[in-house]
Protein backbone atom coordinates (compact mmCIF):
# COMPACT_ATOMS: atom_id res chain seq x y z
CA UNK A 1 0.00 0.00 0.00
CA UNK A 2 1.31 3.44 -0.91
CA UNK A 3 -0.04 6.91 -1.46
CA UNK A 4 -1.67 6.66 -4.89
CA UNK A 5 -1.13 3.06 -6.08
CA UNK A 6 0.65 4.35 -9.15
CA UNK A 7 4.36 3.58 -8.57
CA UNK A 8 5.65 1.85 -5.45
CA UNK A 9 2.80 -0.51 -4.59
CA UNK A 10 2.18 -1.68 -8.19
CA UNK A 11 5.90 -2.45 -8.57
CA UNK A 12 5.82 -4.34 -5.27
CA UNK A 13 2.69 -6.24 -6.34
CA UNK A 14 4.22 -7.40 -9.62
CA UNK A 15 7.48 -8.41 -7.95
CA UNK A 16 5.73 -10.23 -5.10
CA UNK A 17 3.45 -12.12 -7.49
CA UNK A 18 6.55 -13.22 -9.39
CA UNK A 19 8.62 -14.17 -6.34
CA UNK A 20 6.11 -15.51 -3.81
CA UNK A 21 4.82 -19.10 -3.83
CA UNK A 22 1.81 -19.79 -6.06
CA UNK A 23 -1.48 -19.32 -4.24
CA UNK A 24 -0.30 -16.35 -2.19
CA UNK A 25 -2.92 -13.60 -2.46
CA UNK A 26 -1.24 -10.30 -3.29
CA UNK A 27 -2.91 -7.02 -4.15
CA UNK A 28 -1.78 -3.41 -4.15
CA UNK A 29 -3.73 -0.30 -3.26
CA UNK A 30 -3.30 3.33 -2.38
CA UNK A 31 -4.68 5.76 0.15
CA UNK A 32 -6.14 7.58 -2.86
CA UNK A 33 -5.98 6.93 -6.60
CA UNK A 34 -3.40 8.49 -8.85
CA UNK A 35 -2.51 8.20 -12.50
CA UNK A 36 -0.73 5.22 -14.00
CA UNK A 37 2.98 6.04 -14.29
CA UNK A 38 4.71 5.01 -17.55
CA UNK A 39 8.13 4.73 -15.88
CA UNK A 40 6.77 1.78 -13.86
CA UNK A 41 6.27 -0.09 -17.13
CA UNK A 42 9.80 0.83 -18.25
CA UNK A 43 11.54 -0.60 -15.16
CA UNK A 44 9.33 -3.69 -14.97
CA UNK A 45 9.92 -4.39 -18.66
CA UNK A 46 13.66 -4.44 -17.97
CA UNK A 47 13.01 -7.61 -15.93
CA UNK A 48 10.58 -9.06 -18.46
CA UNK A 49 7.64 -8.20 -16.19
CA UNK A 50 4.49 -6.16 -16.71
CA UNK A 51 1.85 -4.47 -14.59
CA UNK A 52 -0.67 -5.54 -17.22
CA UNK A 53 -3.80 -3.46 -17.16
CA UNK A 54 -3.20 -2.13 -13.67
CA UNK A 55 -5.20 0.99 -12.89
CA UNK A 56 -4.55 2.78 -9.59
CA UNK A 57 -7.18 2.12 -6.92
CA UNK A 58 -7.75 2.36 -3.18
CA UNK A 59 -7.90 -0.37 -0.57
CA UNK A 60 -11.69 -0.01 -0.49
CA UNK A 61 -11.84 -0.94 -4.19
CA UNK A 62 -10.20 -4.36 -3.69
CA UNK A 63 -12.52 -7.33 -4.06
CA UNK A 64 -11.06 -9.10 -1.03
CA UNK A 65 -10.72 -7.32 2.29
CA UNK A 66 -9.05 -10.09 4.28
CA UNK A 67 -5.31 -9.84 4.67
CA UNK A 68 -2.74 -11.42 6.95
CA UNK A 69 -0.39 -8.52 6.38
CA UNK A 70 -0.37 -5.05 4.88
CA UNK A 71 3.02 -3.74 3.80
CA UNK A 72 3.07 0.03 3.60
CA UNK A 73 5.62 1.91 1.55
CA UNK A 74 4.87 5.54 2.42
CA UNK A 75 4.12 7.31 5.74
CA UNK A 76 0.64 8.33 4.58
CA UNK A 77 -0.20 4.72 3.70
CA UNK A 78 1.19 3.45 6.99
CA UNK A 79 -0.98 5.78 9.05
CA UNK A 80 -4.06 4.87 6.97
CA UNK A 81 -3.40 1.13 7.32
CA UNK A 82 -2.93 1.40 11.09
CA UNK A 83 -6.21 3.28 11.37
CA UNK A 84 -8.02 0.79 9.15
CA UNK A 85 -6.76 -2.26 11.07
CA UNK A 86 -6.81 -0.97 14.65
CA UNK A 87 -9.56 -3.45 15.59
CA UNK A 88 -8.30 -6.30 13.40
CA UNK A 89 -5.62 -8.95 13.79
CA UNK A 90 -3.63 -7.86 10.75
CA UNK A 91 0.11 -7.16 10.76
CA UNK A 92 1.00 -3.75 9.36
CA UNK A 93 4.64 -3.50 8.34
CA UNK A 94 6.34 -0.30 7.18
CA UNK A 95 9.03 -0.48 4.50
CA UNK A 96 10.14 3.12 3.91
CA UNK A 97 10.50 3.46 0.15
CA UNK A 98 11.62 6.61 -1.65
CA UNK A 99 9.29 8.40 -4.04
CA UNK A 100 11.01 8.36 -7.45
CA UNK A 101 8.89 11.23 -8.76
CA UNK A 102 11.15 13.66 -6.92
CA UNK A 103 14.01 12.74 -9.27
CA UNK A 104 15.01 15.41 -11.75
CA UNK A 105 17.37 15.54 -14.68
CA UNK A 106 17.54 13.52 -17.84
CA UNK A 107 15.23 10.66 -18.71
CA UNK A 108 18.06 8.26 -17.83
CA UNK A 109 18.42 9.83 -14.37
CA UNK A 110 14.68 9.62 -13.74
CA UNK A 111 14.51 5.98 -14.89
CA UNK A 112 17.46 5.27 -12.60
CA UNK A 113 15.42 6.54 -9.61
CA UNK A 114 12.55 4.21 -10.53
CA UNK A 115 15.01 1.35 -11.01
CA UNK A 116 16.40 1.96 -7.50
CA UNK A 117 12.87 1.72 -6.07
CA UNK A 118 12.23 -1.51 -7.99
CA UNK A 119 15.49 -3.05 -6.80
CA UNK A 120 14.90 -1.87 -3.21
CA UNK A 121 11.46 -3.52 -3.19
CA UNK A 122 12.79 -6.75 -4.69
CA UNK A 123 15.48 -6.96 -1.99
CA UNK A 124 12.89 -6.40 0.76
CA UNK A 125 10.54 -9.03 -0.63
CA UNK A 126 13.34 -11.55 -0.92
CA UNK A 127 14.76 -10.84 2.55
CA UNK A 128 11.66 -10.19 4.63
CA UNK A 129 9.00 -12.31 3.00
CA UNK A 130 11.06 -15.15 1.54
CA UNK A 131 13.81 -15.20 4.17
CA UNK A 132 16.62 -15.03 1.64
CA UNK A 133 19.91 -13.69 2.94
CA UNK A 134 21.23 -10.30 1.88
CA UNK A 135 23.22 -10.48 -1.31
Amino acid sequence: MCGMNSIRSPIAEVLAKTLMPPGTYIASAGVRTGERDPFVDVVLDELGLTAGRHEPHTLEALEDDYFDMIVTLAPEAHHAALELTRSMAIDVVYWPTPDPTVATGTRAQIVSAYREVRDHLERLIRQRLLGQPKA
